[in-house]
């Protein structure tokens, strides 16, 4: 479709008129006007003004094989000619279902073979919940009901999966948030709560709140833990390698489920298939999505361990749960052809390989600029902190808003380069060129020197 520079301004009038966007405050956006994004190729977006935008972002860190690939247009193509929906109720179930779900068992951490689609991330955590709790009151003991969760963590926008998520702006979007079945620790940040400390021995620490929780509630209440191997939206949160296994330590220690919600991490982010390869996990639930399909059709799964599942279905009865598209034919069958390109080119192995040490070596170049209190990244995923003070770590105030200014200076110059509150991420696509991560680094620093400019720093 040809969209001419004059459409511009109609669009957005439309846009402001009917359509209401997740995470904004609508009264800006009608200021402002939306961007009008209309087409992607490669790591690239264009707009209704023909500006061309370097994807620094993969969407929302699901797009891994890049925009405009015609094998998984033609995939969802195919199989809405021969079957374009069947629900998975009453004893129904079609090929592309059966067959994602056996790849996936061949290619997640041992003992994951039992999986449930959906089509979030949100949904995948609210079924990981009804898991857990089901679980627990077949094994005898219904009264463990408490998830922990950490803080700066984010496990989606639906009652109990914004609950799940430890960002306080959230909970005040409606509906008693969070809900008091669950609790927040601190998580793994070791630049704020950490600093100076050897990497390994805060693993360890950071790992220790996790038993001091389960102890001041008490053992027999605790029913799992949630956490995101790295976690993304507290800005590249990236735990020392010591913490995971001491973490797994903690659960088995009180037999306490350990859920994993690989929603961003998985499908290559982290430079392994899966974060818990990257971090030596064994899940008792992982959750997927975003990447499975490179987010072109939403799909997610909820991954249940032989322990879960043979409980539910041998002691179970009817799992009462479930969604109009689980499984969703044309869904499953996007999610398998991009596997089947990911496996084929190796591009998660080329990530590891080729990009993300040069990724890692361009954001060290950070080290030292003005604004940056805190770099750090794991795999493609990496995080550039703004600090007014870099001796003290003093943060700019949030009515300053610093981080969506330099995201604002970044997008003008043609990069996606989000702001995770005072900290710009960056979690570009798996098949990014060196080229293309030299021109990134190279808007992001314009970017961050505009901003330093803008707030008077030297």
């Amino acid at each position: 479709m040809n969209y001419r520079h004059m459409e511009t301004q109609a669009w957005q009038v439309l846009d402001r008129a009917h359509y209401l966007h997740p995470f904004t405050d609508h009264a800006s956006l009608r200021q402002a006007g939306s961007r009008v994004a209309v087409r992607g190729e490669g790591v690239y977006v264009w707009d209704t003004e023909g500006d061309r935008i370097i994807d620094g972002l993969s969407g929302l860190g699901c797009v891994n094989i890049g925009y405009g690939r015609p094998e998984l247009v033609k995939a969802a193509a195919d199989q809405m000619q021969a079957l374009s929906f069947c629900q998975s109720f009453f004893n129904t179930t079609h090929p592309s279902a059966v067959l994602l779900a056996e790849k996936l068992s061949q290619i997640l951490p041992e003992g994951l073979n039992h999986v449930f689609f959906q089509s979030s991330g949100s949904e995948a955590n609210e079924t990981a919940v009804r898991a857990v709790r089901r679980y627990w009151d077949l094994a005898g003991k219904p009264e463990r009901r408490v998830i922990i969760a950490r803080e700066a963590a984010y496990h989606g926008s639906t009652h109990m999966a914004a609950s799940l998520s430890g960002i306080p702006p959230m909970y005040g979007a409606g509906g008693d948030i969070p809900l008091p079945s669950v609790t927040h620790i601190k998580t793994a940040y070791q630049y704020r709560n950490g600093p100076g400390m050897d990497p390994e021995e805060f693993g360890i620490l950071a790992a220790s709140w996790l038993e001091e929780r389960i102890l001041e509630i008490g053992p027999d209440k605790v029913a799992a833990f949630f956490a995101e191997p790295a976690q993304s939206a507290g800005g590249a949160l990236c735990p020392p390698m010591s913490y995971w296994p001491e973490i797994q330590r903690i659960c088995k220690k009180y037999d306490i489920l350990l859920v994993v919600d690989e929603v961003v991490c998985g499908f290559g982010r982290t430079g392994k298939w899966f974060g818990s390869f990257y971090y030596g996990i064994q899940p008792d639930i992982m959750q997927l999505g975003k990447g499975i399909t490179s987010g072109y059709l939403p799909l997610s799964a909820c991954i249940l361990s032989d322990r879960v599942a043979d409980l539910l279905i041998e002691e179970g009865g009817e799992w009462a749960h479930g969604f109009t598209y689980s499984g969703h034919p044309s869904c499953c069958a996007v999610a398998l052809e991009n596997i089947r390109i990911m496996e084929e080119e190796n591009i998660v192995e080329n990530a590891e390989k080729e990009l993300i040490p040069y990724f890692r070596a361009k954001l060290e170049t950070f080290v030292g600029h003005p604004l940056i209190g805190d770099v750090r990244s794991v795999g493609l995923m990496g995080g550039l902190e703004i600090v007014k003070n870099r001796v003290t770590r003093e943060a700019y105030p949030y009515e300053a808003k610093i981080g969506y200014h330099c995201s604002g200076e970044a997008l003008k110059r043609g990069l996606a380069f989000r702001a995770n509150g005072d900290t710009m991420s960056l979690m570009p696509p798996l098949i990014i060129t060196r080229q293309e991560l030299d021109t990134v680094f190279e808007i992001a620093r314009e970017a961050l020197d505009a901003t330093a400019v803008a707030f008077g720093v030297a």
